[in-house]
This record gives structure tokens, sequence and C-alpha cells, in this order.
């Protein structure tokens, strides 16, 4: 029985160094959250077995928790880099055919071939529909368009845009080379009920799920969405002193579960060899 105690041991720190490792590799990564493996211990006994003459019998992987603590944000002075200070998240959508919708915490927003902003792996930007006072007109889904800078003003073929502005609460504002304005849309922002049941895709990604909730969608600086940076990037919430650490914790788990299979190894080869 010692064997398969330490063995679950085992299996349990080297899990746990593979989430440490994979949050130091990250440490780099643009909104990027940091895991943690939460272990439970493993017990059995009969129902009329007393409980004090029974040892446990291992531990098991309750699950791998990632961290949604808000990381630094760094100054990039490009007007398409977007960090959020809150809990929320950008939308984004997936190109054709899937258009499968998304949200990340990494706002490093760039434009295509076809003028729409998109991230990293290409999903689009998504903006909520405004008036002409620049309010929200609908926080629905359904009503979210892509974000995509014109190139000239509607009302004025010959002006072409010069610029692009993001204010804290998400309004898209872009300025034409004839001194007119235009309000694009807001930034369409997310929160969950259970940020950690979000389901991880890769490149600081998410996906809603049953348990993290249908996503709560609206305009920046409402609710705990928190606001925009323009100019800015979030880095990862990864401190790497604290990884370390950790890492140093989880090899010595590791190496003393190795010992205690070793001990008993030696100790059943006593038994064997008193037997002969």
């Amino acid at each position: 029985m010692s064997f398969y105690t330490s063995l679950s041991g085992l299996k349990g720190a080297q899990t746990d160094l593979s989430a440490i490792s994979n949050n130091v590799a990250n440490a780099g990564s643009i909104g990027f959250k940091k895991s943690r493996a939460i272990f439970g211990d493993l017990f059995a006994a009969a129902p009329t077995q007393t409980t004090k003459m029974v040892a446990g019998q291992g531990v098991r992987l309750n699950g791998i928790t990632q961290q949604f603590t808000q990381g630094t944000l760094e100054a990039t002075d490009k007007t398409l880099d977007l960090a959020i200070a809150g809990d929320g998240f950008f939308a984004v959508r997936g190109q054709p055919p899937r258009q499968d919708l998304s949200f990340t915490r990494n706002g490093a927003f760039s434009v295509n071939s076809n003028r729409e902003v998109v991230d990293t792996i290409g999903s689009k930007a998504q903006l909520l529909p405004v008036d002409a006072n620049g309010t929200v007109t609908s926080t629905a889904i359904g009503d979210m368009v892509d974000f995509a800078l014109p190139e000239f003003d509607p009302t004025d073929p010959t002006a072409v845009l010069a610029n692009v502005s993001i204010d804290k609460e998400g309004l898209v504002t872009a300025t034409f080379g004839n001194g007119n304005s235009q309000f694009l849309g807001s930034i369409a922002m997310s929160s969950f009920t259970n940020v950690e049941g979000l389901r991880p895709i890769g490149d600081a990604h998410w996906q809603s799920t049953g348990e993290s909730g249908i996503p709560q969608i609206n305009a920046a600086a409402n609710g705990p969405l928190g606001s925009i940076r323009s100019g800015a990037l979030e880095r990862a919430n990864v401190d790497l002193t604290e990884e370390l650490v950790s890492l140093i914790g989880a090899q010595r788990n590791f190496q003393a579960n190795a010992q205690a299979i070793e001990t008993a190894n030696t100790l059943t080869q006593t038994i064997i060899n008193l037997q002969v």
C-alpha cells in the first residue's frame, strides 16, 4: 500500500511542478493568468472499521485553478494597445466560418488588411452600438459589431482617417482630415459570475462554460468590468520569486515521495530475503 500512496504523491508533485513551470514559462506573456494545483487527501474505510486504525491512501488532484488577479500595466503609447484596470474581459469573435466568441485580457490589438481591429490570434474586437452622443444603445451579444476602422469620412469621401482615440469608458472616436469626428462604438466588455469556471483555450483567451455562467456584456466602467487604458498592456500576474519558492517546495515534495518508495522497496526486499 505504501508504494501506491507514495506514487500518488509523486504524481501530485509532478502536476504541481507542471503548473509552476507553466507559470514561469509564461511570465512574459501578455494577459496571462497564473494557475495553481489544488489537492485533497484520499481516505477509505469500511463502515464498521474504526478510522483510528486506518492511514490515508495518498493524495489526488482536485483541479487546477487560474488566479485572475490584476497584472502590472505597462505603457506602450500605441492607441490600440488596451489594458483593463478591473475584472473585465475583452469580447472578441473569431474569423469565419466559426466566428466563435471568446474572451481575453490580451489587449495587443492591431489592424489587418481588411481594416478590422484584431488581437494576436486574429480574432476581431467587438463594439457595442452607440448613439450620436456616444451612449451605448444595446448590450445584447447579438447587437455587437466588429471593430473596423473607416478609411474616409462617411460625409466627405475626400477626408481620410487621421486619428483614433479610446477613452477610459471604451468609447472609440475616429477623427478625419477635415476635422470631423465620428463615434464608432464602445469596446465590448464581459464579466462572469464565476471566472474560475472559464475554459482556457490558449493565448490568454477563454470561453464561457456552464460553470462560469453566461457572459454579462457591457461597456467599460460599469460594475466590476473596470476601465480601459489605451496605450498600455497588462503583463502576466506571475511573481517569479514566489514561483521559484513554490518550485523548490514541489521539488522537495517529489524527492520525499521518491525516497518513501525507495524505503518501502528496501523493506520489501529485506522481508523477501528473510523468507528465502
